[in-house]
């Protein structure tokens, strides 16, 4: 009986470490996820500024040189852009990943890339080029707290 309660115990003790792993991966993945967009971002503003590549390209190209999550965020976002405006794409695409749970991103996260859509594809390059700098200086406020979750949550663990 005592070897049975001390079998349950460690058994009690390793699933909780593997949940406290797990938990605390997904503050990794946001982070990276975050970070990643960031890049895609600076891509973004650079092929608008100076290669005046139409939106769809430089999607595609975005989404074949980022990791797979965000990679895929930009490749669904450039096949709406067949028939859909650039604004009405970006944000169903935003939805959809929402919805069906494929990134670490959140809510907050989510609302901050929808905000790029206002004058995505509608103003001349500098209009987009100044809204795409304001996505990036809100995601880095989003970075900065994940950065500091990320080192709070897995000090626990």
């Amino acid at each position: 009986m005592e070897m049975i309660k001390i079998f349950m115990l460690f058994l009690v003790f390793i699933i909780s470490a593997l949940i406290g792993k797990f938990l605390s991966k997904k503050y990794v993945y946001r982070l990276e996820e975050l970070e990643e967009i960031q890049n895609s971002l600076n891509i973004f503003k650079s092929k608008i500024k100076f290669t005046y590549e139409p939106i769809p390209e430089i999607f595609e190209e975005i989404s074949q040189n980022t990791r797979k999550n965000i990679g895929l965020i930009f490749s669904k976002a450039k096949e709406k852009m067949n028939t859909l405006t650039a604004t009405i794409a970006w944000e169903e695409t935003l939805d959809e990943i929402l919805e069906e749970n494929k990134t670490n991103l959140k809510k907050e996260d989510i609302n901050i890339l929808k905000s790029l859509s206002k004058l995505l594809g509608q103003t001349d390059v500098e209009g987009q080029v100044s809204q795409i700098e304001i996505t990036q200086n809100f995601l880095e406020s989003q970075i900065k707290e994940a950065r500091r979750r990320k080192s709070k949550k897995r000090k626990i663990i």
